[in-house]
């Protein structure tokens, strides 16, 4: 689905790497593919991600989207995993950060944390079920596979 789409091409001609951690360059990259790589324009702010790179346009997008604000003011860290937390919450962004009521039932997701409403969305919305039925793992680092079986489920 994810290559027929155009999200993803793999890590190479024959392999996904689905049990490979999901690096934010990816994950933005695989959004804004989803998203229909939507024109960009403006200069990337962050001092991390050059003209070319992979994630490029997608970084520029995300950030002018307020999908992600960087992991500092002059940082990106576009191969820094992502984690499961992150991943929801860029994927929540990226829909509007759509209402969403009710608890999401996980201990290790607090009230007030940056991801509940995204986590809250992402159970509600048939995206992920957590980790078991009492964990979302939000800190977990989350995988190539995870990912695009989220994008998959979201659409």
């Amino acid at each position: 689905w994810a290559v027929e789409r155009g999200i993803t091409k793999g890590t190479s001609s024959t392999s996904f790497s689905p049990f490979a951690p999901c690096t934010r360059g990816q994950i933005v990259t695989f959004l804004h593919r989803s998203a229909g790589s939507p024109t960009i324009s403006g200069a990337c702010d962050f001092s991390d991600v050059s003209a070319g790179s992979f994630c490029h346009d997608a970084v520029i997008w995300a950030s002018s989207e307020g999908i992600t604000k960087g992991t500092s003011s002059t940082k990106f860290s576009p191969q820094q995993p992502c984690t499961r937390g992150q991943v929801v919450t860029f994927m929540y962004r990226a829909e509007g950060e759509p209402a969403v009521g009710g608890s999401n039932g996980f201990v290790d997701v607090a009230a007030g944390s940056y991801c509940y409403n995204a986590v809250q969305w992402a159970v509600a919305n048939g995206i992920t079920k957590g980790t078991d039925t009492t964990h979302f793992s939000p800190n977990a680092t989350c995988t190539r596979g995870q990912v695009v079986t989220f994008l998959y489920r979201a659409q």
